[in-house]
């Protein structure tokens, strides 16, 4: 029989000797396949068609909390303890100030918390258009609201999705599509055939195998430690410093990768991630999708790479910072990002140090890039060197997140006689920088979502009512707002 504590079962532990990895690591795996099993189950056995959302709820509900005490322990009931109180003082002052101390569960409250406010204490006038898509204009009850927070999908790895998506998921309005009627007003016309998730699951679990198995197998042989190995540093040329460098931060990004997809994976999995067709016709599972891995390796520019990595995370801090800041956004949302992350001295530094490179990079590029549009290989050139320095600036900027502790971070950086930091600080000496319109980008994102209702042969469309939301953030991603995050 298992036995729970604050560190969770012990139930697997001849499983965790038989494997060499801390008995944590296996209970998450374990637990996620199970999700991942319950998720297809859910979704054939459970589908909204068969049983009311109520059931829906509950059985979302206690599944994620067995898992959370499975891996937790009796810890896990802080999970219904602090989500009670949440959500007792969001009715009690209106959902403001909200402050919670687990990763996943804040970014759900600090968001809903902000999107009722938009919907319930602020006039629509006041709103920018993707806040106006994301407010929430009723009171969620209390088993909505633990069901959204506390649901087997996303308990363990998340992702962060909207309440307003996770309810028409539930609710099974997932595929309705809509038509603007008259006087602009949206009305539901038909059901779409809900397409199978299928294929998509089936990808991404092989993209978590193989991530797994890098992991595994060569993450371990390239330490990030090692670069602040003292016969390392006294031997090393410059370039074998710099190549390790990316090599190492590059080996331990697979188990990121391995740990995000598998959590998108167990929400298609259950019927939830779907956003909409492509010009193709073919379904899209990438609603909350939490990074683009060929885009994350092939980054020119640490914008690029910030979008593509942590995304639901970065959409969060663009959400409920960046874009409510009324000074330095960029500034405080790094700082955000930092307090989010933990207490580890490391956290900071990298955050620090995001900030620096963030506005340089921003000034280097918004200076010189249209000076390298044409010819095409001119531009290919660019290209090359903003992706060795884009590669290069994030391996520096992270390595701290990695250490941790202060005295290995700093060990680090004072082997680089902190070059980057230099640089960073002169661009922003030498450069003109260009302030950023924080709602232009939104609002042709938003006509961007309204006006792609036909596809190639002139068919209507529509607009998939689960999508909404994310339309407003993730379409044209290089359009985009600058939404800034590290997180890792």
């Amino acid at each position: 029989m298992a036995t729970t504590s604050t560190t969770g079962s012990t139930l697997l532990q001849p499983l965790s000797n038989a494997v060499q990895l801390p008995i944590d690591q296996v209970n998450f795996v374990v637990c996620q396949v199970f999700a991942l099993l319950a998720a297809i189950w859910f979704r054939t056995y459970l589908h909204s068609s068969k049983t009311s959302s109520f059931i829906r709820h509950v059985v979302a509900t206690l599944l994620g909390l067995y898992l959370a005490l499975f891996c937790f322990g009796w810890y896990a009931l802080h999970f219904l303890v602090q989500s009670g109180i949440s959500y007792c003082i969001m009715i009690i002052i209106g959902v403001e100030n909200m402050h919670n101390p687990m990763m996943i569960i804040t970014q759900k409250i600090t968001s809903l918390a902000c999107e009722i406010h938009d919907g319930m204490f602020r006039k629509d006038e006041e709103l920018t258009p993707s806040q106006r898509g994301l407010a929430v204009r009723r009171m969620p009850s209390l088993l909505e609201y633990l069901s959204y927070n506390c649901n087997f999908m996303g308990i363990l790895a998340g992702p962060l999705c909207s309440y307003k998506d996770y309810i028409t998921f539930i609710e099974g309005r997932s595929y309705h599509v809509t038509q603007s009627g008259e006087h602009g007003k949206e009305e539901i016309q038909y059901e779409k055939t809900e397409p199978s998730p299928n294929v998509a699951v089936i990808q991404k679990l092989l993209v978590c195998g193989l991530s797994l198995l890098f992991h595994l197998t060569v993450s371990k042989t390239l330490p990030v430690e090692y670069n602040i190995d003292e016969h390392f540093q006294a031997t090393a040329s410059w370039p074998t410093k710099v190549i390790y460098l990316y090599v190492s931060l590059l080996a331990a990004r697979p188990k990121y990768y391995f740990a995000w997809t598998l959590a998108d994976a167990i929400n298609n999995a259950a019927g939830f991630g779907f956003r909409g067709y492509d010009k193709n016709g073919a379904a899209r599972w990438d609603l909350i999708s939490n990074l683009r891995i060929q885009q994350i390796e092939m980054s020119t520019s640490f914008k690029m790479f910030l979008d593509n990595w942590n995304i639901q995370t970065a959409l969060w801090l663009k959400r409920v910072c960046y874009e409510r800041a009324s000074s330095s956004p960029t500034i405080q949302t790094f700082i955000l990002s930092a307090i989010w992350h933990g207490v580890y001295p490391g956290y900071y530094l990298t955050f620090l140090t995001g900030v620096v490179m963030t506005l340089a990079a921003r000034a280097v590029r918004n200076n010189f890039r249209h000076h390298f549009i044409e010819p095409p290989q001119l531009k290919l050139l660019y290209d090359v060197i903003t992706w060795i320095a884009t590669q290069i600036a994030i391996s520096y900027t992270v390595v701290p997140f990695v250490l941790l502790s202060i005295k290995p971070s700093f060990m680090f950086y004072s082997s680089w006689y902190y070059s980057l930091h230099c640089a960073g600080i002169l661009v922003l000496l030498l450069l003109p920088v260009k302030k950023t319109q924080r709602g232009k980008n939104t609002h042709e994102n938003v006509q961007l979502s309204r006006s792609k209702k036909f596809d190639e042969r002139g068919n209507s469309l529509g607009q998939n009512s689960f999508s909404t939301t994310n339309n407003v953030c993730n379409q044209n991603q290089e359009r985009a707002s600058r939404h800034p995050s590290l997180k890792q």
